[in-house]
């Protein structure tokens, strides 16, 4: 199979030098890249992180929303499987100044945009044997509106856990495909869970 696989916390310029960002390490996706290519698949990782890249595996860095979603188009058509694991940021700057802002005595108002879907936007171009999988990570009512996502997006898998597995190690994650019942596998190191993942896929 081929994969195309995203990963890392994209930034959002405010100005040159300052960003809006999140927590995410990327190291989910880059174990799921290692993991697809142990396996035998060619993958190619699309990361906004910093990380040093599983060796074989093709590389393209990011950096926003924008970039994210240009490179997946670029190679959307050609994979067999999408895996979202990117923690994409919502929303970005209305503007970027192209200078950096000095800082001042009063409040300082950044008006922010919704930033583009890509996993709808995939959803919505995928092919018919295309497989489509998501990340849902949830501080409440964690599988139903992982559920939710699933038919808002036309997913064919969803891996949904709450925000303590943001840069941890081990983790646990809810694992679920339309019309199946949630598989959990439960605190195990994310090179372990991205191994059941992508066989998981292969199943599908």
């Amino acid at each position: 199979m081929y994969f195309l696989i995203t990963a890392g916390g994209t930034r959002e310029y405010i100005d040159p030098v300052r960003f809006i960002s999140n927590a995410s390490s990327g190291k989910m996706g880059y174990a799921l890249s290692q993991a697809a290519f142990d396996a035998g698949d060619k993958v190619t990782l699309i990361s906004a992180s910093d990380m040093q890249p599983p060796v074989g595996v093709d590389f393209v860095g990011v950096e926003s929303a924008k970039d994210m979603l240009d490179a997946v188009k670029k190679y959307f058509k050609e994979c067999d499987c999408l895996i979202m694991a990117a923690a994409v940021s919502d929303y970005a700057p209305v503007r970027c100044s192209k200078t950096k802002i000095k800082k001042g005595h009063s409040n300082l108002i950044i008006k922010l945009k919704p930033t583009a879907d890509i996993l709808a936007w995939s959803g919505r171009n995928k092919r018919k044997n295309q497989i489509i999988v998501g990340f849902a990570l949830e501080d409440k009512s964690l599988k139903t509106n992982a559920e939710k996502k699933v038919k808002a997006k036309h997913l064919d898998m969803i891996v949904a856990n709450k925000s303590d597995t943001i840069g941890a190690d081990k983790t646990t994650v809810h694992i679920k495909t339309p019309g199946s019942k949630w598989v959990t596998v439960k605190d195990q190191k994310k090179s372990a869970i991205a191994k059941k993942i992508i066989e998981m896929i292969k199943k599908i």
